[in-house]
């Protein structure tokens, strides 16, 4: 069976930018969900110093948890390669960051989709920069991940490879053993797009899962897909939400996943209304898992 792990969503500004949450405090709270592990992010205002990286995975694994999988914004496309070459490595850091909390899982992005860059160029730039990190994450055992993203909290412009065409097209390009995907539904309505139709194309290569969900505030989701073509900004008909209360169809995703063989970390995203709305949408996805993936008796 798949293992869960959860995302403070709801608390990013307090352990990224204003410091008024500790890692510690989250932990603590996230050890009464019925999960296994916690989903890392790179930008944790506490990671920053090295001297603490084995303390909070020692914190983690001492209430029965691991941390399976990094969330970190590599920016591949910038048309300067000094610039992706300083974005390579900071990636290199962030796998070592993974390999010192014990993960498995590293994202990858492509970048932002600067307005001067064709298709083809930030495919080849985006394809370069992870090729790069391959044998870096390889030789830690580390497998890299590329999410259909939206959009970095502290970017100006949204994924380059948010549309799935041009998704599917770098994930093909990049065969080699290590790399996968990471599977987000809710981006794909971002995008516009139906986030099965994305599912199906690329099944074959999801290892990791975000679970999340989304609403329409208002109107309908072609409504939606004219709204600035569905690609750039948050849709303001379009927000987070409870688990199984939103547009995404679980048991179509999970049937797809099982038939698939899909074993991998599924991570909770959302949760944004606090720790009792995460623990309803942890026990949303416990009752689907057991149903997709059976404990055998």
């Amino acid at each position: 069976m798949p293992r869960l792990a959860a995302f403070p969503k709801a608390f990013m500004q307090a352990l990224c930018k204003d410091g008024s949450m500790k890692l510690s405090e989250w932990i603590q709270m996230a050890s009464l969900l019925d999960i296994e592990g916690l989903e890392w992010y790179a930008g944790f205002l506490e990671m920053r110093d090295r001297d603490h990286w084995a303390g909070f995975r020692q914190q983690v694994e001492d209430l029965g948890m691991v941390i399976p999988m990094m969330c970190c914004s590599p920016d591949f496309t910038h048309p300067d390669a000094a610039f992706r070459r300083a974005q390579v490595e900071q990636q290199h850091y962030w796998i070592e960051m993974t390999h010192a909390l014990g993960g498995a899982y590293c994202r990858v992005l492509s970048g932002q989709r600067r307005p001067e860059l064709t298709i083809e160029e930030g495919i080849g730039y985006a394809e370069e920069c992870i090729r790069a990190c391959l044998p870096f994450a390889a030789d830690r055992g580390i497998t890299l991940v590329i999410e259909n993203h939206y959009k970095d909290d502290f970017w100006t412009w949204p994924e380059f490879a948010q549309q799935m065409d041009v998704f599917c097209t770098l994930v093909d390009r990049i065969q080699e053993p290590g790399f996968g995907v990471n599977y987000d539904p809710s981006n794909t309505y971002l995008a516009g797009e139906d986030p099965i139709t994305l599912l199906d194309s690329v099944l074959h290569r999801v290892v990791t899962m975000h679970a999340s969900d989304r609403y329409l505030r208002y109107g309908t989701i072609e409504d939606l897909r004219m709204e600035e073509g569905g690609v750039e900004g948050y849709a303001s008909r379009l927000s987070h939400g409870e688990i199984g209360k939103g547009l995404n169809d679980y048991d179509a995703i999970f049937s797809r996943l099982q038939s698939a063989g899909f074993e991998g970390w599924i991570s909770i995203e959302d949760g944004v209304e606090g720790m009792e709305q995460l623990a309803r949408s942890v026990g949303f996805l416990r009752t689907k898992m057991q149903a997709y993936w059976p404990t055998p008796a």
